[in-house]
């Protein structure tokens, strides 16, 4: 069967211009970039240079596609070849800046900069540092960049910031600043949706979401937002619908291709999940969702084995994340160790949020060890309160996903022995610091910092509830530093711990 190749309506409009007319690929490409469209600007401005190997004003519109496209390797060697052909000045040097960034070379792009002021080289320098977990830093050199002047890019990349800090009002003020100077760009429409459905405002951050599918046709990024809300929203079928059209932009895309995995994976469709994965079985970050999914559908095909070794790997880099450790009692069981599978579970099983899900995997593990506590839990499994349990979690979870404050707190006091469990009592911090009940937030934090000293999530929210209360500023910035050393890939932990450095003390 032959395969289709998906063009984009923008190369189906110039394909008139085809490749011969080096003045029309040139004049393509621009237009390429004024509309987003990246591979298709590379491709043009290839096309120039195949008649005027140094043509500048063709290898300054490659290096920026490549830039966009997050090609450092490309965009080094073309801005050699800029630079070559005689070009010279601060917005090379910017470019080379950013070419090593996405080179996994921060350093090299501090250097670069040198002592280069304009708000592009402090939005590089806040990107650098970011890469190398200096966000008090980056935060910095993002407010210096702002004083400079106006730049879109570190506008953007600052809201960004702000809102994986969770900082609601910082996002609003750099949501103002980027919708005036980009009104109708990409990503302004992006971070419009973004932040609406943060805020549980699902029909506004969908029309966002929809205007840029329409506007910027040749982009990925929109249907990939469509699907995921589809996809929270329980819509799986649209949610297929729209990676399906993802799919036909970009096929080969990263991103699509996780989300088709992780669709897949919600429809029990595990044998295309293995055909996607398994070649790229050896590269896979087992904590990642492609990893999990990929370890589900392994666990799913009578394989095990290998799905335990993956799990195992995925707790042990992630030992806060319920789903790896779920997952790792059922395959654990699966191979026959019920009395592993047993202590695995247990930290799930003996919350007061356990499912019937939990309890059912405990007990099949403790009937299979011959293990005492299967009289109890085979109890709770039956208790005529069990699904008064799951919706009143389901219901809190469910809040806190909207940032309802007010909701999420009542259905999590409304659980049976609440006020003993500290994965709860840290959600219910969560809500009342949102409600700026901070005495409170403060209690609760504590006392589920008192059950599990050494959690990152107890000691982030710890300080967190201080930082938001404007109390104990050393202590806040303490709680918090301790919770990024524990989990030092967490986005979160290190935009919170830049922003109780730079609060007053």
């Amino acid at each position: 069967m032959k395969r289709l190749l998906v063009l984009s309506p923008l190369v189906l409009l110039l394909a008139a211009c085809g490749g011969g007319d080096p003045a029309a690929s040139l004049a393509a490409a621009r237009e390429a970039q004024r509309v987003e469209d990246y591979p298709t600007m590379r491709a043009k401005a290839l096309e120039v240079l195949d008649h005027h190997a140094e043509d500048p004003a063709a290898l300054a519109l490659l290096a920026r596609a490549q830039l966009m496209l997050g090609d450092g390797d490309g965009a080094q060697a073309t801005l050699q070849r800029w630079r070559a052909a005689g070009g010279s000045g601060a917005e090379i040097t910017r470019m080379l800046a950013e070419a090593a960034l996405l080179r996994g070379l921060p350093r090299k792009t501090l250097d670069y900069l040198g002592k280069d002021g304009s708000p592009d080289a402090w939005r590089l320098r806040a990107a650098a540092h970011i890469a190398q977990d200096e966000a008090p830093a980056a935060l910095d050199a993002f407010r210096k960049g702002l004083a400079a002047g106006d730049d879109y890019q570190l506008a953007r990349d600052y809201a960004r910031f702000m809102m994986t800090a969770q900082d609601d009002a910082g996002t609003r003020e750099a949501l103002d600043r980027v919708r005036r100077l980009g009104p109708d760009r990409l990503d302004t429409l992006l971070l419009q949706g973004q932040f609406a459905q943060r805020q549980g405002r699902m029909v506004e951050a969908r029309a966002a979401y929809v205007a840029a599918a329409k506007r910027y046709t040749a982009r990925v990024e929109p249907l990939l937002a469509l699907a995921q809300g589809a996809d929270l929203a329980g819509n799986l079928d649209e949610a297929i619908g729209w990676i399906n059209r993802a799919e036909k932009i970009a096929p080969t895309d990263t991103r699509v291709v996780s989300l088709v995995v992780q669709l897949a994976s919600e429809k029990g469709d595990w044998e295309r999940v293995r055909k996607i994965m398994a070649p790229n079985e050896g590269t896979l970050d087992p904590r990642s969702p492609d990893g999990l999914s990929y370890a589900e559908a392994l666990l799913n095909l009578n394989h095990p084995e290998q799905a335990r070794a993956i799990f195992a790997q995925a707790l042990l880099l992630s030992p806060q994340n319920p789903y790896s450790r779920l997952m790792l009692a059922q395959a654990q069981l699966a191979t026959g160790d019920a009395a592993t599978a047993l202590r695995t579970i247990r930290p799930l099983s003996d919350s007061v949020m356990a499912g019937r899900r939990e309890l059912t995997l405990a007990l099949h593990a403790a009937q299979a060890a011959e293990d005492p506590s299967a009289a109890a839990l085979a109890a709770r499994l039956n208790a005529p309160q069990l699904e008064r349990i799951q919706q009143l979690s389901n219901a809190g979870q469910s809040a806190l996903i909207r940032r309802d404050w007010a909701a999420a707190l009542a259905a999590y006091r409304s659980l049976p022995g609440f006020d003993n469990d500290p994965e709860v009592l840290r959600r219910l911090a969560q809500a009342a610091t949102g409600l700026g009940r901070h005495d409170e937030a403060i209690g609760y934090a504590d006392r589920a910092l008192t059950f599990a000293p050494r959690n990152p999530d107890m000691l982030h929210m710890a300080g967190l509830t201080r930082l938001n209360a404007g109390r104990d500023h050393d202590q806040a910035v303490r709680f918090i530093e301790q919770a990024s050393e524990l989990d030092p890939a967490n986005p979160l932990f290190h935009a919170d711990l830049a922003r109780a450095m730079h609060a007053p003390g």
